[in-house]
């Protein structure tokens, strides 16, 4: 945690990172590619699978399956955090629900038979998915780190806060 001069209290990445700009442009991004994704598989994809050779129509059918779950969660995940910086959730509501969240990698093998003869468009969203994926379990990751740095005690601290109270007591 960042400590600001003058301050006792550290700042919650998680919290000024949800009120951030960054935070706000990955919003943006993850929702316009869960829309734009949309899209495709309902518009052009939905086209250019009709006339995909049988082991890459297999391909595509399973990775569309993979890349709408991948997104779904990523979504629901941005969702999370939008409402507890909106004051929508509680931080406790949000981790109770956080649980039905599962931001592991589904295995996409981007070179296997029948990858080559996927669209570009399409192999270029499930990229793209990859990459806002990679983002958020790091963003989330220090999320943790944070949330258990904080539950965990700190002996020495203790100590220190023990010995400050005993020498406060004296004079």
């Amino acid at each position: 945690m960042k400590r600001t001069p003058g301050r006792s209290e550290p700042i919650s990445f998680g919290h000024a990172y949800a009120q951030s700009e960054t935070f706000r442009a990955l919003f943006q991004d993850g929702m316009s590619l869960v829309e734009e994704t949309a899209n495709y598989l309902d518009g052009d994809g939905r086209n250019a699978a009709k006339t995909l050779t049988r082991p890459a129509s297999i391909v595509y059918a399973t990775e569309s399956m993979r890349l709408t779950t991948r997104l779904m969660q990523l979504a629901s995940w941005l969702l999370l955090h939008r409402s507890v910086n909106d004051g929508d959730m509680t931080i406790a509501q949000a981790t109770e629900e956080k649980r039905k969240i599962r931001l592991e990698q589904l295995a996409t093998n981007m070179d296997g038979p029948g990858w080559n003869n996927l669209p570009e468009d399409f192999k270029a969203l499930v990229s793209r998915s990859l990459a806002l994926q990679k983002r958020v379990e790091q963003i989330d990751a220090s999320l943790l780190d944070e949330v258990l740095g904080e539950l965990t005690t700190n002996p020495v601290a203790d100590q220190i806060q023990e010995l400050a109270r005993a020498i406060d007591q004296k004079f």
